[in-house]
């Protein structure tokens, strides 16, 4: 049976001001009228009835998990007493979800990125629990990205060179420097790693328990419908060691497979990249929100309440949101979110 598990915990600090803590990106509609979790959420629905879709996020974003997803039934909101990385989230919805569903494959997938082609996305994710549960049952699969340009921003996994649909990953790579990145993209078989994975949860919890202190942790957890399960679960929880699903589990485990997809992913994580979703215009203006532009080009300008009129200005960026107006060079804009600090 195919779960999905929404990670939704995140403060997409990156992009202060429109993101804040009170309201993550994952919340937000930057690139669509619908926000990015309902969008995935959405997603998952053509293939995924919404009772084995579960919602793990912080206690102070619970609320809007149920404003905007009304029809999740709230049992399958999953609450971290605090944030601690992947590998404690994953292991906690693990545990939760086998409660509820015995033998479930669960797709993890982030809550904040943007998928282009979501019948190719869907079909991949079958494919995957199909493979789990009538091929490998050990398998944890993680879903990579195609590459299209050599991008430095993200991790990669090289595989094995195989006609396969599902391959043997031989190792994760770390970001790397532009001059290796051109070289993964002509190697062809390096992927983005995107940090979506499909796996049995008993045999996740395996792994788990055999690589993750947290494991030990968790485990004096009493049973998801007992009176005590938040309180124990609120004094448990920070002794987790915070560490990513990927140190802990996907670069000791021999069972790692990959499904190469190319459904127009993208993870939007950072201002620049809203740029590959917004028009510009003949003057090489990305304009978004209540904007006029009068004898100016190449600018970047992103409006909340207030209209913004640019006369005769060239290569800026601002952006209107939360209270906050940020004006500056537009080779500052990736810098923009180091500002929330100072």
């Amino acid at each position: 049976m195919l779960c999905a598990l929404i990670m939704a915990g995140g403060k997409g600090t990156r992009f202060w001001p429109k993101s804040t803590e009170e309201m993550p990106k994952q919340f937000l509609n930057l690139i669509d009228e619908k926000t990015m979790i309902q969008l995935t959420y959405e997603r998952l629905l053509k293939i995924i009835p919404s009772e084995n879709i579960f919602v793990v996020t912080g206690e102070k974003y619970k609320k809007l998990v149920e404003e905007q997803l009304d029809t999740l039934p709230t049992r399958n909101i999953i609450v971290e007493p605090t944030g601690r990385n992947t590998a404690p989230c994953i292991l906690l919805a693990c545990m939760y979800i086998k409660q509820i569903y015995d033998d479930a494959t669960i797709a993890v997938l982030p809550s904040d990125h943007a998928i282009g082609n979501n019948n190719e996305f869907c079909r991949i994710l079958q494919m995957g629990e199909n493979y789990v549960e009538n091929e490998n049952k050990n398998a944890i699969i993680t879903i990579g990205i195609t590459p299209n340009r050599p991008e430095t921003g993200y991790g990669y996994i090289k595989f094995e060179k195989s006609q396969d649909n599902v391959i043997k990953v031989e190792r994760f790579v770390e970001k790397p420097d532009l001059e290796t990145a051109k070289k993964y993209l002509a190697d062809g078989n390096y992927l983005w790693n995107a940090g979506m994975f499909i796996f049995n949860a008993e045999k996740m919890l395996n792994e788990l328990e055999e690589n993750y202190s947290g494991y030990g942790v968790l485990k004096q957890l009493p049973k998801i419908n007992d009176k005590d399960y938040y309180e124990k679960l609120n004094r448990l929880y920070p002794e987790c060691e915070s560490i990513s699903i990927d140190y802990a589990v996907m670069e000791k485990s021999k069972n790692i497979y990959v499904i190469p997809g190319d459904f127009g992913w993208d993870d939007i994580g950072t201002w620049m990249s809203l740029l590959r979703y917004l028009k510009s215009d003949e003057n090489g203006n990305y304009l978004k929100g209540n904007v006029i532009s009068y004898d100016s080009k190449e600018n970047i300008v992103y409006a909340g309440e207030k209209k913004i009129i640019l006369l005769n200005v060239e290569d800026i960026f601002c952006i209107d949101a939360d209270g906050v107006l940020v004006i500056g060079n537009r080779e500052k804009l990736k810098e923009v979110h180091e500002l929330r600090n100072k």
